[in-house]
């Protein structure tokens, strides 16, 4: 069995599927399927292997999280407008037990109010947000370092 710990599960939550069309002053104009792409390369750089998981649907997110146990040694995620309300996201997150970094391509603190609190913060090494795609790879650094990998 291998000590390596390289392997981070990168999750997406709602609407994050419909980059590109979405206010691009907040988003930028990177479609989902580029910043993928993009993110899978900063994990090939970093000699991570990355899975990806996105979808719109809460109760998915929540499950997806369930089953990381043994699969993954790290987490990045980007809950979406869940990051602010979703106390089962968070519940979920605290039952996976994993280090994880909340990463959100515009700075939620420059935002409207309710977008300022995150309810899975404290559960997280590190939040990243107004960096574009480019936070993906700053999370993906914070995680490596963490696992040593």
């Amino acid at each position: 069995m291998s000590s390596v710990r390289n392997r981070i599960e990168v999750m997406h939550g709602v609407n994050l599927d419909q980059l590109g069309r979405r206010s691009p002053a907040h988003y930028g104009t990177a479609s989902f399927d580029e910043l993928q792409f993009k993110v899978d390369g900063f994990g090939e750089e970093l000699d991570l292997s990355l899975r990806f998981f996105q979808t719109n649907h809460e109760g998915d997110f929540v499950e997806r999280l369930h089953e990381l146990d043994g699969t993954v040694d790290g987490i990045v995620l980007n809950p979406g407008a869940w990051t602010h309300y979703s106390y089962a996201i968070r519940d979920a997150l605290e039952l996976a037990a994993l280090p994880a970094v909340e990463v959100h391509l515009s700075d939620i603190h420059k935002r409207e109010e309710f977008r300022r609190h995150s309810v899975i913060s404290d559960l997280c090494l590190a939040t990243i947000s107004g960096q574009g795609i480019d936070g993906y790879r700053e999370a993906l650094v914070r995680l490596r370092a963490e696992l040593g990998a």
